[in-house]
């Protein structure tokens, strides 16, 4: 395979800075920034009841599952539970008799309320659909197997007491649910839209104001939104799009052909088929597989999910604009797109930012910090938290290898970038033990400690080159670090003696996304033996994850001097004397001049007004925001507001709150600037994505 190795944006130094900070979609001054987690969330689905709202997600293999997430502002969410612990299904889940069970189980699942009961409804593949049950969202829950098939399910209480079920790709099936949940009623089920009616998977079911909706995903050719709407619930329905291209600027990644999804589990030595990133193709890469959910005050917002790269499919929210009776993701004048920074919703009182998880573990405690899961349903003999040492105790069983070790623990990569930090005690291991700190993902890669009959070797294993690097290691503890860079798709291994200086071990590593898992890149904590036996134990302690980007505060430089250079015609915008907001190329006389300098003044609430320091005054839409509708007018007005669009590591967009379109240009051609763009492309380089950088006013 021929392939050019990445090289980290982001060194890990010695000394590297420990970063306390989770990232949070709440910006603290009245807006937030897509996604909600940096971190993996996909098929959500959420339902409004009272004043919180209730969401959850895909899990599959692992355990505990189906998390149960509240909050109060669609912003700010707080795990509940796993409505389980377990998957009792059969003998994958355990990873017994070679069956395995990645990428299996709980996915796309449906979270309904009705008369004082919320559900939950999944199909599992293989096992039919499994229906969950409590009268309180923190648990307990029950789990009622009701068998059957229906795949990408959503499911709607009819104001007449029955309950349906809607299913299917391209074509659409409804069947009726019997009220007990012991099956489905016989002969209940029927097409309700049939193929060529540009719907897709992934439905979410409503009924809203006598009007039947069916959200879906339809990936032919790329990723969007379709909303299908009738009177009745056996149709005629007709068909709109609601969200298409929304990608904030993220290309598809680096990905395994999606071959391995049928494949049998890789063993080492494993030839991949690597895509390279796309640089205009979305694919799947837009906003996809979501619905809508109102607030108390009869507001709509649209949920969806996006593919993130390595880090996985993620959660964003969006305003909903009704035309039509139609419900379009987007604000007005710019239907289908979704700003990356808004307002928040508006629910009433102030609900203070907060991360979702405390992600560090110093497995003191008696459970488990709840960020984390297994790989498939653990052994419950061959683990424990040791009370005495204060510690995690992993009991080596055999494995073929790493994929195939059973107590695998997990945490979702968390991007845009972050370390994982964990303290080995190799001590108890026996011959043919290893230990250590992996990237679960397939191709997979590990730092770790080798146990053989001659003592402890360290060894760095890269599954996508079948690639390893044994170094003598001479001490029973040591500290293991893997670094991601999510957006990039890359990571580093790295160990240290002392937990202050820490080496890294071999080169970059490739971690592209893939539909064998169906999981973006885990954090993971294993033991296992190599040798078919019964070992020792490994002992983890004082788990720290670090997220060196997740404090947002100074992406938007409020009362600060700046200049914008164009990432997509590499040219600096430029106050044009004749009141036009324009280009300066490098060439040009006035290149980096006192026009190319703007204040960003702040105007609460994520808006900022921009005053040229040549005296020209405040950047202004005015008309339509067409091509030279863009000016610098000596007087600032309400048009003269954006909203800071935060795309990271130095990068921004300008929402315009006139037209809610983008300030941007053709980067082919020599226009003035407009304010009629829809948004951007998958590279950023179409012309509405400026690098900012603050500098010296005169």
């Amino acid at each position: 395979m021929k392939r050019i190795l990445l090289t980290i944006i982001v060194a890990l130094f010695s000394n590297a800075t420990i970063f306390a900070q989770s990232w949070t979609a709440d910006n603290g001054n009245g807006t937030f920034t897509n996604p909600l987690f940096y971190d993996e969330f996909s098929d959500p689905d959420m339902i409004r009841v009272g004043e919180y709202f209730y969401m959850t997600g895909t899990s599959m293999h692992s355990m505990p599952g189906l998390p149960i997430y509240r909050s109060r502002d669609l912003v700010n969410w707080e795990l509940l539970t796993y409505v389980f612990e377990r998957l009792d299904l059969g003998p994958e889940f355990r990873l017994e008799e070679g069956k395995e069970a990645y990428g299996q189980g709980i996915w796309a699942p449906c979270i309904r309320y009705n008369k004082g009961v919320f559900y939950v409804f999944s199909n599992v593949n293989g096992h039919g659909m499994q229906v969950f049950t409590a009268t309180d969202p923190a648990g307990p829950w029950k789990h009622i197997n009701l068998g059957g098939k229906a795949y990408d399910l959503s499911v709607l209480f009819d104001d007449d007491g029955k309950i349906y079920a809607i299913h299917g790709y391209n074509t659409v099936s409804l069947i009726e649910i019997k009220p007990d949940f012991s099956g489905f009623v016989e002969g209940s089920e029927r097409i309700i839209i049939h193929g060529g009616n540009a719907m897709g998977e992934g439905h979410h079911f409503y009924k809203i104001n006598g009007k039947y909706y069916i959200f879906s995903a339809n990936f032919s050719p790329i990723g969007r939104m379709q909303c299908a709407r009738a009177d009745k619930i056996e149709g005629p329905y007709e068909t709109r799009v609601v969200c298409t291209k929304e990608t904030f600027g993220t290309k598809r990644g680096y990905r395994v052909n999606d071959g391995i999804m049928k494949a049998p589990l890789p063993a080492p030595g494993t030839k991949f088929s690597i895509w390279n990133p796309l640089e205009y193709g979305y694919i799947a890469a837009p906003l996809h597989q979501g619905g809508i959910v109102d607030l108390p005050n009869g507001d709509w917002w649209g949920f969806s999910m996006q593919d993130f790269r390595s880090v996985g499919r993620t959660t964003c929210i969006s305003p909903i604009t009704w035309v039509d009776g139609w419900p379009y993701f987007g604000l007005k004048d710019n239907l289908g797109r979704v700003p990356r920074t808004w307002y928040k919703p508006n629910v009433g009182g102030k609900v203070e930012p907060k991360a979702p998880f405390v992600r560090n573990d110093d497995f003191d405690g008696k459970a488990l910090n709840p960020v984390w899961q297994w790989s498939h349903e653990p052994d419950a003999d061959k683990w424990q938290l040791n009370k005495k040492k204060g510690v995690l105790r992993i009991y080596t069983t055999p494995a073929e290898h790493f994929l195939w070790a059973k107590n695998i623990l997990t945490q979702r990569g968390v991007g845009p970038e972050s370390y994982a930090t964990v303290l080995l005690d190799v001590a108890k291991l026996k011959s043919g033990d290893i230990a250590g700190l992996g990237l679960m993902n397939i191709p997979y890669a590990w730092i770790g400690v080798v146990r053989s009959d001659k003592g402890y070797v360290l060894r760095w294993y890269d599954q996508l080159r079948n690639k390893q690097i044994d170094e003598p290691v001479n001490h029973t503890r040591v500290y293991l670090r893997a670094f991601g860079n999510f957006d990039e798709d890359v990571a580093q291994l790295s160990y240290s003696i002392d937990g202050k200086k820490f080496k890294n071990v071999g080169d970059s590593i490739l971690i592209p996304y893939q539909l064998k898992t169906f999981q973006g890149t885990r954090y993971a904590l294993f033991a296992f033996n190599e040798k078919g036996k019964e070992g020792g134990y490994a002992e983890f302690d004082n788990f720290v994850l670090d997220e060196p980007l997740a404090d947002r505060t100074k992406n938007l430089p409020v009362g600060k001097v700046i200049k914008l250079t164009n990432l997509g015609s590499g040219a600096q915008v430029w106050a044009n004397p004749h009141g036009m907001l324009h280009s300066a190329r490098p060439d040009r006389k006035y290149y980096n001049g006192d026009g190319c300098q703007f204040r960003v003044h702040d105007r609460g609430q994520g808006r900022v007004a921009l005053e040229a320091l040549n005296g020209t005054g405040f950047v202004t839409v005015v008309g339509a925001g067409l091509a030279a509708d863009v000016r610098l007018m000596k007087k600032e007005t309400k048009n003269s507001l954006f909203m800071w669009q935060d795309m990271l590591r130095g990068q921004c967009m300008l929402l315009s709150l006139v037209t809610n379109r983008y300030i941007g240009i053709d980067a082919r051609t020599d226009e003035p600037y407009s304010a009629a763009c829809e948004g951007t492309t998958p590279n950023r380089r179409d012309g509405t994505v400026f690098t900012w950088e603050v500098v010296e006013s005169k």
